[in-house]
Protein backbone atom coordinates (compact mmCIF):
# COMPACT_ATOMS: atom_id res chain seq x y z
CA UNK A 1 0.00 0.00 0.00
CA UNK A 2 3.11 2.74 0.38
CA UNK A 3 4.51 1.95 -2.68
CA UNK A 4 0.95 2.46 -4.35
CA UNK A 5 0.72 6.20 -2.40
CA UNK A 6 4.66 7.04 -3.54
CA UNK A 7 3.63 6.06 -7.57
CA UNK A 8 0.67 8.18 -7.28
CA UNK A 9 1.90 11.22 -5.64
CA UNK A 10 4.97 10.96 -8.10
CA UNK A 11 1.94 10.23 -11.40
CA UNK A 12 0.13 13.50 -9.48
CA UNK A 13 3.91 15.73 -9.41
CA UNK A 14 4.97 14.13 -13.21
CA UNK A 15 0.87 15.00 -14.52
CA UNK A 16 0.90 18.38 -13.04
CA UNK A 17 4.05 19.37 -14.51
CA UNK A 18 2.81 18.28 -17.45
CA UNK A 19 -0.61 20.37 -17.59
CA UNK A 20 2.01 23.08 -16.49
CA UNK A 21 3.92 23.27 -19.01
CA UNK A 22 0.98 22.73 -21.51
CA UNK A 23 -0.73 25.89 -20.42
CA UNK A 24 2.91 28.05 -20.59
CA UNK A 25 3.38 26.64 -23.70
CA UNK A 26 -0.16 27.65 -25.22
CA UNK A 27 -0.03 30.79 -24.06
CA UNK A 28 3.20 31.68 -26.15
CA UNK A 29 1.43 32.05 -29.71
CA UNK A 30 -0.69 34.43 -28.48
CA UNK A 31 2.11 36.69 -28.59
CA UNK A 32 3.95 34.88 -30.95
CA UNK A 33 1.23 34.26 -33.78
CA UNK A 34 -2.18 36.38 -32.60
CA UNK A 35 -3.33 36.48 -35.69
CA UNK A 36 -3.76 33.06 -35.95
CA UNK A 37 -6.36 33.48 -32.91
CA UNK A 38 -8.25 36.76 -34.45
CA UNK A 39 -11.04 34.48 -36.45
CA UNK A 40 -11.54 32.44 -33.47
CA UNK A 41 -12.96 35.93 -31.76
CA UNK A 42 -17.02 35.85 -31.49
CA UNK A 43 -17.80 39.65 -32.84
CA UNK A 44 -19.61 40.17 -30.46
CA UNK A 45 -16.83 40.68 -28.28
CA UNK A 46 -14.89 43.62 -27.82
CA UNK A 47 -10.85 44.32 -27.97
CA UNK A 48 -10.01 40.97 -30.23
CA UNK A 49 -6.28 41.50 -30.10
CA UNK A 50 -6.50 42.56 -26.68
CA UNK A 51 -8.36 39.47 -25.32
CA UNK A 52 -5.89 36.99 -27.36
CA UNK A 53 -3.13 38.26 -25.31
CA UNK A 54 -4.79 38.67 -22.20
CA UNK A 55 -5.98 35.01 -22.67
CA UNK A 56 -2.04 33.87 -23.55
CA UNK A 57 -1.04 35.96 -20.62
CA UNK A 58 -3.37 33.96 -18.31
CA UNK A 59 -2.26 30.75 -19.86
CA UNK A 60 1.15 31.46 -19.02
CA UNK A 61 0.71 32.74 -15.71
CA UNK A 62 -2.00 29.39 -14.66
CA UNK A 63 0.69 27.19 -16.41
CA UNK A 64 3.65 28.72 -13.99
CA UNK A 65 1.45 29.13 -10.73
CA UNK A 66 0.52 24.97 -11.24
CA UNK A 67 4.67 24.78 -10.51
CA UNK A 68 4.15 26.42 -7.49
CA UNK A 69 2.26 25.13 -4.70
CA UNK A 70 1.42 27.90 -2.24
CA UNK A 71 -0.30 29.20 -5.68
CA UNK A 72 -1.72 26.09 -7.17
CA UNK A 73 -4.88 26.03 -6.07
CA UNK A 74 -5.45 29.87 -7.07
CA UNK A 75 -3.88 29.28 -10.34
CA UNK A 76 -5.82 26.21 -11.12
CA UNK A 77 -8.94 28.28 -10.24
CA UNK A 78 -7.63 30.56 -12.79
CA UNK A 79 -7.43 28.38 -15.75
CA UNK A 80 -10.65 26.62 -15.01
CA UNK A 81 -12.14 30.23 -15.49
CA UNK A 82 -10.19 30.80 -18.64
CA UNK A 83 -11.49 27.81 -19.88
CA UNK A 84 -15.24 28.60 -19.47
CA UNK A 85 -14.46 32.21 -20.68
CA UNK A 86 -12.38 31.14 -23.82
CA UNK A 87 -15.41 28.82 -24.67
CA UNK A 88 -17.51 30.95 -26.52
CA UNK A 89 -14.74 30.90 -29.17
CA UNK A 90 -14.66 27.27 -29.65
CA UNK A 91 -18.72 28.16 -30.52
CA UNK A 92 -18.11 30.34 -32.65
CA UNK A 93 -15.59 28.01 -34.21
CA UNK A 94 -17.83 25.55 -34.76
CA UNK A 95 -21.10 27.16 -35.64
CA UNK A 96 -19.63 29.22 -38.24
CA UNK A 97 -17.35 26.71 -39.93
CA UNK A 98 -14.18 28.94 -39.45
CA UNK A 99 -11.13 28.15 -41.38
CA UNK A 100 -8.13 28.44 -39.51
CA UNK A 101 -5.38 26.49 -41.30
CA UNK A 102 -5.07 26.01 -44.63
CA UNK A 103 -6.63 22.61 -44.79
CA UNK A 104 -11.02 23.13 -44.83
CA UNK A 105 -11.85 22.49 -40.85
CA UNK A 106 -13.84 19.34 -40.25
CA UNK A 107 -17.12 19.89 -39.09
CA UNK A 108 -16.65 16.71 -37.28
CA UNK A 109 -13.38 17.88 -35.58
CA UNK A 110 -14.58 21.71 -34.69
CA UNK A 111 -17.47 19.79 -32.76
CA UNK A 112 -15.59 17.30 -31.53
CA UNK A 113 -13.54 19.43 -29.97
CA UNK A 114 -16.04 21.19 -27.77
CA UNK A 115 -16.24 18.13 -24.97
CA UNK A 116 -12.36 18.27 -24.89
CA UNK A 117 -12.77 21.75 -23.21
CA UNK A 118 -14.45 19.29 -20.15
CA UNK A 119 -10.87 17.12 -20.44
CA UNK A 120 -8.69 20.03 -20.05
CA UNK A 121 -11.06 21.29 -16.80
CA UNK A 122 -11.01 17.83 -15.23
CA UNK A 123 -7.17 17.63 -16.19
CA UNK A 124 -7.00 21.35 -14.24
CA UNK A 125 -9.12 20.52 -10.89
CA UNK A 126 -7.30 16.93 -10.56
CA UNK A 127 -3.99 18.38 -10.68
CA UNK A 128 -4.58 21.89 -9.21
CA UNK A 129 -7.59 21.80 -6.97
CA UNK A 130 -8.58 18.34 -6.05
CA UNK A 131 -7.41 16.60 -2.41
CA UNK A 132 -5.39 13.39 -2.96
CA UNK A 133 -4.81 10.92 -0.51
CA UNK A 134 -1.04 11.71 0.16
CA UNK A 135 -1.65 15.54 0.48
CA UNK A 136 -1.74 16.85 4.05
CA UNK A 137 -5.74 17.91 4.81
Amino acid sequence: MGGSRISDEKFHQRFLIFVGVSYMVAGVPHFTSPDFYLPMMPPYLPAHLELIYISGFFEILGGIGLMIPGLRRYAAWGLLALLVAVFPANLHLAFNNIQLTAQPPSPFIMWLRLPFQLVFMYMVWWSGIKKHSWQKV
